[in-house]
């Protein structure tokens, strides 16, 4: 698993990146924890730009996470963090492993499956993935995931590196993970996280997830759309990581 780092504090925290985006997704929050004593890592998940390993489930990521952090960070993180993709690997690996994390911020986790949407995906990324290259095509994707302008060029350049395969993989991942039980004895104080402007089974999803988590916060902001959190109010993640939701 290839990770990206900043900050050298004295206290660790993981951060994974949606679907189609990279560890860039982070990097407001980043600088902000880097800023309060964290030491950021930021992990590439498989089938994305710049990573080490084609996509192959999202059980699959979180064993290469719980292995990262036994390798190279002592077993446990001070905190963990998701948002879409980035959050269904984060639960599964505080599933897998419930006391990984002292912290752990949720965002934007379908933990309710679409079988629509995933007999879906691979006619619409067969129809869409031609047009990935073509400016127009990039600018109006973007437009539609509300990124902060700065992260124009790094979304093109690491759009145009996903494969098709990898794209249809992780996003009938997506669609498919559902809440695993094993989240009942999670050891993370978790802040769950969901935008009122989100579809309403993202908002159904974290609600589920909140009951299933004993002890968790959910935060519902009305004017936050999928991801919005992470994007653009970082402050939010470090009240979370340091308690203070």
């Amino acid at each position: 698993m290839v990770t990206h780092t900043l900050g050298t504090g004295t206290r660790t925290a993981v951060l994974l990146h949606g679907g189609g985006l990279s560890w860039w997704n982070y990097r407001a929050v980043a600088d902000l924890l880097a800023a309060n004593g964290y030491r950021v890592v930021l992990p590439v998940l498989d089938g994305h730009a710049g990573s080490d390993r084609p996509f192959t489930s999202i059980e699959d990521n979180a064993s290469e996470l719980v292995a990262l952090i036994d390798r190279a960070l002592g077993g446990r993180v001070d905190a963990l963090g998701g948002v879409s993709l980035g959050a269904q690997v984060a639960l599964e690996a505080l599933a897998q492993r419930p006391q990984i994390a002292g912290r752990a911020v949720i965002e934007s986790a379908l933990v309710l499956p679409m079988r629509a949407a995933r007999a879906l995906v691979a006619p619409a990324v067969a129809l869409s993935h031609p047009l990935v290259r073509r400016p127009w095509f990039s600018r109006a994707q973007f437009a539609s995931l509300h990124l902060p302008e700065e992260l124009y060029e790094p979304y093109y350049r690491d759009s145009c590196a996903i494969s098709k395969r990898d794209m249809i993989a992780f996003m009938r991942e997506n669609s498919s993970y559902r809440l695993k039980p094993e989240l009942a004895g999670c050891g993370a104080r978790a802040t769950i996280l969901v935008g009122g402007k989100e579809p309403r089974i993202m908002v159904r999803s974290a609600r589920a997830l909140a009951e299933a988590m004993p002890g968790s916060t959910l935060v519902e902001h009305p004017g936050w759309r999928h991801g919005e959190a992470s994007l653009w109010y970082p402050e939010v993640y470090l009240e979370a990581f340091e308690g203070r939701p």
